[in-house]
């Protein structure tokens, strides 16, 4: 999987990209699971397109604003589908780490649901393992979600199973610019456990702060075990990304198809 071109969201993309299938990704570790090529000429950014041979990938950095900033981006560059592709965090009990998250709607922190293009999802959830794929609703907060009872409360107040912060920013492009959507999210923390203090607190900007997050372990230097299981977790989720991304196989080929037919 070759990368044609690579841009930033205050620059110019080529526009052969009419046909392609639009990913966000807010981190950059998640677009080098998905497309490990990409970062071969540097360090990722967020802020940056890459086109590949077969989609357009944007790193967004985290939060509603940047991801909605990226989709209209991938659109104004002839996406025609939109995909918000990631880790999240679960609501539900049942869900472990690696779980897959295809859901059938995302919901906005004002409740409202917003759906997922059906055939786009009857696609990805015939190819993927049945065993390890999760349906429902997704959240998207404007906020991190990390402690169990938070987690706990946003489960019984929206039935949600699952929980992100990009994927419903990028429903609301899409359904404006009336083009398909799906989101597909690996989980990592579960309902269970809460996030560790510092990493929520490093979570509050676009990027994760090292600074931030150092500062809170050396006020908080016994959140280090949990961070350690923490970033284990989050290699897990990536590793289950990489699959999913794989070139030729079959939930890659589903994830970028529905951009070729432009299904409605």
């Amino acid at each position: 999987m070759g990368v044609a071109a690579t841009g930033t969201f205050g620059h110019e993309v080529s526009h052969e990209a009419g046909g392609r299938v639009g990913i966000v990704v807010a981190l950059a570790r998640e677009a080098r699971a998905l497309a490990p090529d990409i970062a071969a000429g540097g360090a990722l950014q967020v802020g940056s397109i890459h086109m590949l041979s077969d989609a357009m990938l944007a790193v967004s950095g985290m939060g509603w604003e940047a991801a909605a900033a990226a989709a209209r981006r991938l659109a104004q560059a002839g996406a025609t589908a939109l995909a918000s592709v990631g880790t999240a965090g679960a609501l539900d009990l049942a869900l472990e780490t690696g779980a897959i998250m295809l859901p059938e709607e995302v919901v906005v922190p004002e409740g409202d649901a917003l759906p997922t293009h059906a055939r786009w999802w009857e696609a990805l959830a015939h190819v993927l393992p049945r065993h390890q794929v999760y349906a429902g609703r997704l959240l998207t907060t404007r906020l991190p979600l990390g402690l169990r009872l938070d987690k706990a409360i946003a489960r019984r107040e929206t039935a949600c199973v699952a929980v992100d912060m990009e994927s419903a920013a990028i429903a609301g492009v899409a359904a404006e610019a009336g083009l398909p959507f799906i989101a597909l999210r690996v989980i990592v923390d579960t309902a269970g456990e809460d996030l560790p203090g510092a990493v929520l607190a490093a979570s509050a900007g676009r990027e994760l702060s090292i600074a931030r997050l150092l500062a809170g372990l050396a006020c908080a230097p016994w959140e280090v075990r949990a961070l350690m299981r923490l970033a284990a977790r989050f290699r897990t989720a990536c590793a289950v990304l990489a699959g999913i991304g794989e070139p030729g196989l079959p939930a890659r080929q589903a994830l970028i198809e529905v951009s070729r037919e432009r299904a409605h």
